[in-house]
């Protein structure tokens, strides 16, 4: 992987082993040479793990709608800085610009943004990995949520495979890495989940 996107929050807990998580994905990423692609905010967690990436001489790559650069929440620091007209066009570009998706704790923006892109590759619109970096167990109920989907016939287990998830920064990348995509090639011919 070249790029990967990483969806947070705007907003930051103070928790320190979130802190923890975000310096040791941005080491990972600068080792390995891979350029991070962000929401383009300077505040909470985007605008923390950009900072962490370009300290240690990484590439980030943030895209912003305007309404949000006119609100002065914009990075100006960054390897390039794409302003874009609104949120679907956020996700599309950061999408375009990726090999991989990994979604960090935060609130209703970051959820929605990591569920639309999951639903594309579901729906075999790319073959990114995507990734849920568990930090202590931030996503257990969502994951147990998945598995429910799964169990109530509302997903298929071949999707739901799609969702990695590690609570280790290094343990998920290695994991993305080497993951097949495999969406389920009949998703539209067959509706019977058994």
């Amino acid at each position: 992987m070249k790029s990967i996107c990483v969806f947070c929050g705007a907003n930051f807990n103070g928790d320190a082993l979130l802190l923890q998580a975000v310096e040791q994905l941005a080491e990972v990423m600068v080792n390995r040479n891979i350029t991070l692609v962000f929401g383009g905010g300077k505040v909470g967690i985007m605008g923390i793990l950009a900072d962490a990436v370009l300290n240690r001489g990484g590439k980030a790559i943030g895209v912003i709608p305007q309404f949000l650069m006119d609100k002065e929440v914009g990075h100006t620091g960054l390897t390039e800085l794409h302003i874009v007209d609104n949120m679907h066009q956020r996700k599309q570009l950061m999408n375009d610009l990726c090999d991989g998706i990994i979604m960090l704790p935060g609130g209703f923006g970051t959820l929605e943004e990591f569920f639309e892109v999951l639903t594309w590759l579901q729906l075999g619109l790319h073959s990114h990995p995507v990734g849920i970096l568990n930090v202590n167990g931030f996503y257990d109920l969502l994951l147990q949520q998945m598995d429910l989907m799964v169990e109530q016939k509302f997903l298929k287990p071949a999707n739901r495979g799609l969702v990695l998830s590690s609570g280790d920064a290094i343990e998920l990348v290695n994991l993305m890495e080497n993951i097949e995509i495999k969406p389920d090639e009949v998703w539209f011919r067959d509706r019977n989940l058994t």
